[in-house]
């Protein structure tokens, strides 16, 4: 048998699976399981009439490219592993000898990716690069790895995480070693210096109580900064000029979360990290791709083991107020995209 008899064959069980799994999550989602990896019911909103989520025609032949855009602490690393070792391709991901990396090309060229994430092309737009960065950046860095220039469509994909969850789990990653120092603050061609929180080689050993109370800490309402366009706030003046009276700063984080809003209802997929099922399910949905094997609930972290006092999470809701809002929208927003999932799945079985 050839190649591609191998590859139809393949295609036809994959979507065989792939209607049987569908079918699972239908009576999983109505019986509404007890089980820890179960989908629960959620209530039925009207907050997004216009909303265009659906199936999209991505070519992976053609000039399609899926843009990961991976915020710390998200579950980032084992979605981003998915794209690149869990999708049932015709051509798979070469792995790159002593390196965590893999060449994600199309099937009909040796030289364009049809992937841009830190497991397939590195951090080519700077170590964890947000949504400003990358949509200055993705183009030019292409055309520089492929050594040619010419027009593609790209579907910006993200996860995202429980707030204070995230933040926890970054102090912690941070108090261990962690810097991201190298992180590029790139906004209008321009790099931004953000002062560092500590001096010396890290901030390992920090406490949560230190960590909390540096003014230039990232960390703070990172995934409500990283999707919105900062563009069309000043850029990163919220974070490098004192001079701004408190109602400026006001105004510019209302504008943050304004446009990291936005920007996620505009994205192709997203998904939400404490709902790995339905995130399996509604990529699956959204693009003609499918994984190999399904994606695991991890329902205890190193965040949610780590006791916080009351009033450290005072504070912790103060300082990640954006990103609490932006996460409620978000699974309104998610929760909403499943439920038309199931229902388009309902009519087809009927």
């Amino acid at each position: 048998m050839s190649w591609k008899e191998r590859f139809q064959e393949r295609k036809l069980l994959t979507a065989f699976i792939g209607i049987f799994v569908t079918s699972v999550l239908v009576i999983v989602y109505y019986t509404n399981v007890t089980a820890p990896s179960s989908i629960t019911i959620v209530q039925e909103t009207d907050e997004f009439p216009n909303d265009t989520f659906g199936p999209v025609q991505f070519d992976i032949n053609g000039s399609d490219v899926m843009v990961f855009l991976h915020m710390q602490k998200t579950g980032g690393t084992t979605f981003g592993r998915h794209l690149v070792g869990n999708l049932i391709l015709e051509k798979e991901c070469d792995i790159l000898e002593n390196r965590k990396r893999r060449n994600c090309m199309r099937p009909n060229s040796d030289t364009e990716t049809w992937l841009f994430s830190r497991y397939s092309t590195g951090w080519k737009c700077g170590l964890h690069s947000g949504w400003t960065e990358l949509n200055e950046c993705v183009d030019e860095k292409l055309n520089e790895y492929e050594k040619k220039v010419h027009q593609r469509k790209y579907f910006y994909v993200t996860i995202l995480r429980n707030p204070l969850n995230r933040y926890v789990s970054e102090y912690r990653h941070v108090s261990r070693g962690a810097t991201w120092r190298t992180t590029k603050y790139s906004c209008n061609h321009r790099e931004y210096d953000i002062p560092l929180c500590f001096e010396g080689v890290d901030w390992r050993g920090v406490s949560l109580r230190e960590f909390m109370s540096c003014p230039y800490n990232m960390a703070a309402n990172r995934q409500t900064r990283m999707l919105a366009d900062l563009r069309l706030v000043q850029c990163y003046d919220r974070w490098v000029n004192d001079s701004l009276r408190p109602k400026q700063v006001l105004k510019m984080e209302r504008g943050i979360l304004k446009s990291a809003k936005e920007n996620l209802k505009r994205m192709t997929y997203f998904g939400i990290t404490e709902e790995q099922l339905k995130m399996q399910a509604l990529f699956e949905y959204t693009f003609p791709l499918k994984f190999k094997e399904k994606f695991f609930q991890y329902n205890s972290t190193r965040a949610t083991g780590f006791n916080v006092s009351d009033e450290d999470m005072t504070v912790m809701k103060r300082l990640n107020y954006l990103d609490i809002k932006l996460y409620k929208y978000a699974k309104r927003l998610f929760n909403f995209r499943f439920r038309k999932l199931i229902s388009k799945e309902s009519a087809i079985a009927n």
